[in-house]
């Protein structure tokens, strides 16, 4: 089976929920770096986070999401990752999906090391059985050794990324989602890192990645998406991309 994303009239809104303590001012500045604020079909205001996109991604494909802060280039990856749903339109994914948006995302601070691996993978939709078939490989990538057996509050900021991005990185898939190419730990570890995620980018169908680098973009991307307020306000075909590993690592 081919691997494609493919979205037609793809909209997603929030609510705004009124209270005495939120200002006009606090809205506007809403309004000024995010989506545009509306009502809804119940006259409820709503801020339209993405209004009405229309794309198609096929395999092969590597797309970079550009645009402002609040652009809505997340938001459209955390659709695609399915953390959040449409409000309308429609989105249509063919393939298995790995999102490296937030890698400390959903870790318990008391449990262990290796707690925490069940707890991630489990989050991210893997079987217990395959879990248990990676918790070893996990393990010796995060080179932690017996710090697994500890409550991650314990851990350093570096040796949660470690942890973390072992797990988030343990599984290949047809669909990479990225927010910002990754770069974790000291200098031996970061070089093991870029090339875990070099293999991932290779070998994943297509690659969708949000960044404020251009050249990062123009090197790994063959298809450009230009975001502001919520709309696809430019589509590029770019070069074909070359290899990022050189000058990413």
């Amino acid at each position: 089976m081919s691997t494609s994303i493919s979205a037609r009239q793809l909209t997603v809104e929030f609510p705004i929920f009124e209270n005495s303590h939120r200002s006009l001012k606090k809205k506007v500045l809403h309004l000024t770096t995010g989506g545009t604020i509306g009502n809804d079909a119940g006259n409820h205001p709503v801020v339209c986070a993405l209004d009405a996109l229309d794309f198609e991604f096929k395999d092969g494909d590597r797309v970079g999401l550009v645009g402002h802060n609040g652009s809505g280039k997340t938001t459209l990856l955390r659709v695609l990752s399915g953390i959040y749903s449409p409000t309308r339109g429609q989105l249509k994914i063919k393939g298995k999906t790995a999102s490296l948006l937030d890698v400390s995302t959903g870790v318990d601070p008391d449990a262990t090391g290796f707690e925490n691996i069940y707890l991630r993978g489990i989050m991210n939709g893997f079987k217990p059985s395959l879990i248990r078939s990676k918790i070893d490989e996990i393990a010796d990538f995060t080179e932690l050794g017996e710090y697994l057996n500890l409550p991650v509050r314990t851990y350093s900021s570096g040796m949660m990324l470690r942890l973390t991005f072992a797990i988030s990185t343990s599984i290949q898939a047809d669909i990479l989602l990225m927010d910002e190419w990754l770069s974790v730990g000291d200098a031996d570890f970061r070089e093991k890192a870029a090339k875990r995620l070099k293999s991932l980018v290779d070998n994943a169908s297509i690659l969708v990645i949000a960044s404020h680098n251009p050249e990062l973009i123009d090197n790994v991307c063959n298809k450009k998406l230009q975001l502001e307020h919520g709309k696809i306000v430019a589509s590029e075909v770019l070069g074909k991309a070359s290899d990022p590993a050189p000058a990413l690592a």
